[in-house]
This record gives structure tokens, C-alpha cells and sequence, in this order.
């Protein structure tokens, strides 16, 4: 079934571009002036919440993330503005009770999201329910993203009967969402035909440009009737970032797949933000290496941020010469781990182990607190069973858990608030201190020194002296 109406864009400049590439830390004052044009351009949706850039906010920038987001909803009165949410584990990196996940979603659209894009990294449907549910009930509009993989496993059929199933639990639309940039150009046409004949709602795919193949799958999916696509601003385009927004909507220009942008706003946008990404390089926040196609991430099915993790653990433990070990080790960790889809917090896990297995000599003979919650279904379901050898070897004669996980998870509000209460200036604070204890309070810290310096100055210009 070919489309014959335009494709709508995602502009990922104000989220994934700068997370991908200059590890989330561009700050809301370098986002502010720019928003009012990014506006007019047209957008689907603007993407510019979610994901790391809570953690970043609080943590490297000192900023309040709820700030940034009413900060940008106040300039873009016409766009949609878009996050992403990690289903139970909701910005964090384990299961929240529902009472916080409900609670999140209602505090994250009453600031102004539109759209929330909810994934689990295992594809287990049970831990996005709870905030699906939430989302419906805010009226905000719920996306279930697909983590994207390749496996025996995941076969067409696979996609659609799993896509049927979210057109059922309640979603808005679904997002094929293919973090580590392994969707090839004719493979795209074949899911994207599958998926549209298969379900009713809006189907949205999200890449990386890592395998240097993104565009061309783009222009495919694009032909098949996918419905929006994830594009970034030039200066921020690209390597391990997603394919250029002016190039997309060059290359549709004419066709009936045209965006009707105008590119001279476009060009106005990207002016602003190539001295920044000039200021990147120079500090070495932007590192070149991330800027190139690496062919390896086809190859062993490893996406551009693990490969970098992996790096880095090897050099910590002296033992860079086992990279390509470390690499074939992978893919039979992940198969081990009942073939599940390599995304945070999965792949960060996977990865770890296949370290751990490489460096020691011998496969599970030292195994991280993850792998062993993993192995005990903590994490959720896998569409396959786990290696039960290695399972028995890691974890004994645990209990398994079958339920969903977050079913295990007490309500937690109450006893987060009274932890927090001396802290509190706004609701949302305890939902920054329910994800982030320590990096939260810390932020609270740094925000009451602030204000005292702040009323120390104004009390200092009362009295007729002026701060230097």
C-alpha cells in the first residue's frame, strides 16, 4: 500500500540530536531563543523532553527539567511538544510503583506534553499498561515505540501480532523505534507494509544514523505509508544522531510525499545552532568519532552508545585487546538472555556481562546484581526463554517471577513525599527526587543556595550598595 500524502517530521534537535551526540547537555538557554522558530516550521511534533535529559538537567547543568519544559510550551503555542518515557521504569532505572508512574504522566502533560512515547526494553507489553492507561486518562496522546531488533525470533508476524496488540491495549499510534540504526532500506519497506496492513493507527519510525544507512531507510519507509519520521537540524545530524531534517524534506520536495517546509526557515534554524555545534567540537564535548558510519553496529547488532560503554569498561580494566572478544561475546550473552532487544537498560547489562565473561576467562563465573535480577524476570518477560543452564548458574534456585514485575512494587508517593517534604517548592519535586534521590536533593541544594545569594544581593541594593 503506497502513501500518496506528505510525510510529517519529528524534530529530535531539542532531545535525541543533542543526547546522541553531545551527551544530553544542552541547556534550556541555549534552547529558548530558537523555539518560537522551530514553531513555525510545521512539525508533527517537537521532541524535546524525556529520555536522559532529566537526569542531565539535574545532574550537569543544574536545572530544573520541569522548568525547561513550561519554559518551551510557553514559545511554541502550535507544535506538539513529544517525550520519551521508559514504560515502568519511567525516566529512572527501575520499576516505579503505579502510583508514580500515573503521577508522572499527569504532572509531565499538565506541564505541556503532548505526546509520550513509551517503550520497554525488554518489548514486554505488561510494563507500558499503567502508563498508557495514565496517559488516555490525561487526554495526552500515547505512542508505544517497538525497541527494534534482529533475531530468529522477530519475525513479521512478530511485529504485527505485537502491533495489534498495542492498537488494542488503548495507544495513539506506533513508533518503530530502531535505536541502533539496524533497519535496512528494503527490510523497512517490508515491515512498514506489514505493520500498516495490520493495524488502523499512525505509525512513526525513529533511527540513528550509526550505520550510515538511516536516509535510504527513511525514503523507503516514506514510500510504504509510514506516517511520520524522526529527523534532526543539520548541525546536529547524522553519526550516531538521526538523518538531517533539510535533507528530508529536500529530498520529498515535489513528490506527493512533499513536507511543504520552507527551507529558509529551516536554513535560520540551522544557523543558529552551527556556531554551538562549532563550540562542541572545540571543547570536545562533540567527538568526531561520533560523527562517522560504524559499519560494526550491523555487524554485531551493538548500538553506537554500548559500543563506546564497552570501550570504556575495557580501558578501566586494562584489557582493550579484548574488544573484538567482547564483541562476539555479545550477541551469545543477548541469546542467553532470551534474544532481548539491545536498548537502556538492556543493553548497558548485555554488555557488562559480556565484559565480565571475556575478561575472566570463563562465561558467568562472575555475574552483575542486573544479570542475576534479569535471569529472574524482574526485568519483564523475553520474547524467548532464557539459557537455562546459565540461568541456574547465576541465579540457583531463585524463584522466577512471572507476573509483571511492577505488580511487586508497593504504592510509594506517600513515603516519597515525607522524605523529601523539607525539600519541596513545587508537586513536581517529588517526582524528581522518585527518580533521582541523590542527584535531586542535590539540585535542591544548589537551587536554595541560589535563591539565598539571590535575596543576599537584592537586600544589598536595598541598603543602597550595589553587588560588583
Amino acid at each position: 500500500m503506497s502513501q500518496t500524502k506528505p510525510v510529517r517530521i519529528t524534530e529530535t534537535i531539542l532531545r535525541d540530536a543533542h543526547q546522541s551526540l553531545i551527551a544530553t547537555r544542552m541547556s534550556t538557554e541555549r534552547m529558548l531563543p530558537i523555539v518560537e522558530k522551530l514553531d513555525q516550521v510545521g512539525y508533527h511534533s517537537l521532541e524535546c523532553w524525556g529520555g536522559a535529559t532529566f537526569d542531565a538537567s539535574l545532574r550537569f547543568l543544574h536545572e530544573d527539567p520541569w522548568e525547561r519544559l513550561r519554559k518551551i510550551k510557553d514559545k511554541a503555542k502550535k507544535t506538539p511538544l513529544q517525550m520519551l518515557f521508559r514504560g515502568q521504569n519511567i525516566l529512572g532505572y527501575r520499576p516505579y510503583g503505579d502510583d508514580v508512574v500515573e503521577y508522572f504522566v499527569q504532572k509531565s502533560i499538565a506541564n505541556g506534553i503532548d505526546i509520550i512515547r513509551i517503550f520497554d526494553c525488554l518489548n514486554d507489553l505488561r510494563n507500558l499498561e499503567t502508563a498508557v492507561k495514565a496517559s488516555n486518562k490525561e487526554k495526552g496522546h500515547a505512542q508505544i515505540a517497538l525497541s527494534y531488533t534482529l533475531g530468529d525470533a522477530y519475525t513479521l508476524d512478530y511485529w504485527t501480532n505485537i502491533a495489534k496488540e498495542i492498537e488494542n491495549m488503548g495507544a495513539d499510534s506506533i513508533c518503530i523505534k530502531d535505536m541502533a540504526g539496524l533497519l535496512l532500506p528494503y527490510k523497512a519497506t517490508e515491515l512498514v507494509t506489514a505493520l500498516k496492513s495490520a493495524v488502523r493507527i499512525p505509525i512513526q519510525l525513529h533511527t540513528h544514523y550509526t550505520s550510515g544507512v538511516a536516509s535510504m531507510t527513511y525514503m523507503k519507509a516514506v514510500e510504504a505509508g509510514v506516517d511520520v519520521i524522526d529527523c534532526a537540524m543539520s548541525p546536529f545530524a547524522l553519526g550516531t544522531s538521526q538523518p538531517a531534517t533539510e535533507v528530508m524534506v529536500e529530498t520529498f520536495k515535489g513528490t506527493p510525499y512533499d513536507t511543504g517546509y520552507d527551507q529558509n526557515l529551516l536554513a535560520e534554524i540551522a544557523d543558529y545552532f552551527r556556531p554551538y555545534r562549532d563550540e562542541c567540537l572545540e571543547s570536545g564535548l562533540l567527538n568526531p568519532k561520533n560523527m562517522g558510519v560504524n559499519i560494526k553496529t550491523l555487524l554485531y547488532q551493538v548500538p553506537g552508545g554500548m559500543l563506546s560503554n564497552l570501550t570504556s569498561q575495557l580501558k578501566d580494566l586494562g584489557a582493550e585487546d579484548k574488544y573484538y572478544e567482547v564483541l562476539e561475546e555479545v550477541p551469545r550473552v543477548r541469546k542467553d538472555f532470551g534474544e532481548c532487544p539491545l536498548v537502556t537498560p538492556s543493553s548497558q547489562i548485555v554488555g557488562s556481562q559480556a565484559v565480565m565473561n571475556v575478561v575472566a576467562g570463563e562465561r558467568y563465573k562472575m555475574v552483575t546484581k542486573e544479570t542475576k535480577d534479569v535471569l529472574s524476570g524482574k526485568y519483564g518477560k523475553t520474547v524467548k526463554p532464557f539459557n537455562p543452564e546459565v540461568q541456574k548458574k547465576c541465579i540457583g534456585d531463585a524463584e522466577v517471577i512471572t507476573c509483571r514485575p511492577a505488580d511487586l512494587v508497593p504504592n510509594e508517593l506517600e513515603t516519597l513525599e515525607a522524605e523529601m517534604a523539607q525539600y519541596k517548592e513545587q508537586d513536581e519535586d517529588v517526582l524528581s527526587y522518585a527518580l533521582f534521590p541523590q542527584v535531586a536533593t542535590d539540585f535542591f541544594k544548589y537551587r536554595e543556595a541560589q535563591k539565598t545569594k539571590m535575596d543576599a544581593s537584592v537586600a544589598d541594593t536595598k541598603n543602597g550598595a550595589y553587588p560588583v
